[in-house]
């Protein structure tokens, strides 16, 4: 049951760092941290310093702090509440983090990937019929538990919530299945990495690729990275609503995005590029236009009803956003929800099946 007494009985990370009356730490630089120190003015939260592993401490400074180690940090409060400021996959740093939360209180609020809006009880809770929609929407337990569990997470900041739904990766590739009649479209190409990872899969072939990257560095590694395939189309462009030109930003990794302070690009729609061409598979990660996106793509998900993979975390609320709009856009699919191994709650993606292709599949 998705109970709204449930999620408004838990304290938000919010309220828990504006209450703290310990000594408040950020762990880590770069953008999440200046995310959190903007939120932490607005909201006049105190922070004590930064501190980042010991092969980034080099004697840097970080927006007027000094960046100190763990035991630098530690021998200078005492006991003090942590607030991770980056994401990661990777299970060394994921440990270290373990690690830290059994000696320190750790907080870990849920900032926005694109933009500045943090996740806020409040805003979930004026949003809760819609989440509610969308809980039970989802087509299997694991989809429904960890839905509620992502909101808990969010809410409160706490990783336990976090952990009881992570899913090994190999395990989601096995929701959305590939046969040798495949139109591949994918949206955030990056440097070929997803495509390559379809092809792979698609051990029996397939009819077509379809790929975008708006990043000029990463579209000529993806370039150089799908030579050898066969049947393939790469555009040099973001994916937006219609076609128009946009300003996009070369962030780090794959972090590019829309930014008004970016350089001009060429952006196109699914269904302009198409123009009513069948398709059978979208992956849309695109970096916080997700919905611009899906909507430049509406003919294509009407007419066919493609498998889709789409990203739920760029902004606070996409997770209940996206998947009311894919609904709105063709309401015949089975939801999927599944969370990769991450801290944040980032790669966090649904995965839509019409209905009538389920063919008794169990995840």
């Amino acid at each position: 049951m998705f109970s709204k007494e449930f999620f408004i009985s838990l304290i938000s990370a919010w309220k828990r760092l504006e209450n703290c009356k310990k000594p408040i730490y950020i762990y880590g630089m770069g953008d999440g941290a200046e995310k959190l120190l903007d939120e932490f003015d607005r909201r006049k939260i105190t922070c004590t310093g930064i501190f980042a592993s010991d092969e980034f401490v080099r004697g840097q400074q970080f927006r007027g702090y000094k960046v100190l180690s763990l035991k630098q940090a530690e021998e200078t409060a005492g006991d003090f509440v942590a607030v991770l400021g980056f994401g990661t996959s990777l299970s060394e740093v994921m440990t270290k983090i373990d690690s830290l939360e059994k000696n320190h209180e750790l907080i870990v609020p849920e900032m926005s990937v694109i933009g500045s809006e943090p996740f806020t009880k409040e805003g979930f809770l004026q949003r809760f019929s819609e989440a509610e929609k969308v809980y039970g929407m989802l087509s299997d337990e694991t989809s429904q538990r960890t839905f509620e569990n992502l909101t808990a997470y969010k809410i409160t900041g706490k990783l336990d919530f976090l952990r009881k739904v992570f899913t090994e990766k190999d395990k989601i590739g096995e929701i959305l299945p590939i046969d040798e009649n495949e139109v591949y479209c994918d949206l955030g190409a990056y440097t070929g990495d997803t495509v390559t990872d379809f092809v792979r899969r698609a051990k029996n072939g397939y009819k077509k690729i379809y790929a975008f990257e708006p990043d000029r560095r990463n579209f000529q590694k993806c370039v150089r990275n799908t030579l050898a395939f066969d049947n393939i189309s790469l555009y040099n462009a973001a994916v937006w609503s219609r076609s128009t030109t946009l300003n996009f930003s070369n962030g780090a990794g794959r972090q590019g995005r829309v930014d008004a302070a970016g350089r001009e690009v060429m952006a196109v729609s699914l269904d302009e590029i198409l123009q009513g061409e069948p398709v059978t598979y979208i992956k849309y990660d695109v970096e916080g236009a997700d919905r611009e996106a899906l909507e430049g793509s509406k003919f294509t998900i009407k007419e066919y009803s493609p498998k889709i993979c789409t990203a739920l975390y760029h902004r606070p609320y996409d997770y209940i956003e996206i998947p009311l709009l894919v609904n709105e856009i063709n309401g015949g699919y089975a939801y999927y929800i599944r969370q990769e191994r991450y801290y944040p709650a980032w790669e966090t993606n649904l995965f839509c099946i019409r209905k009538d292709c389920l063919n008794g599949y169990d995840f």
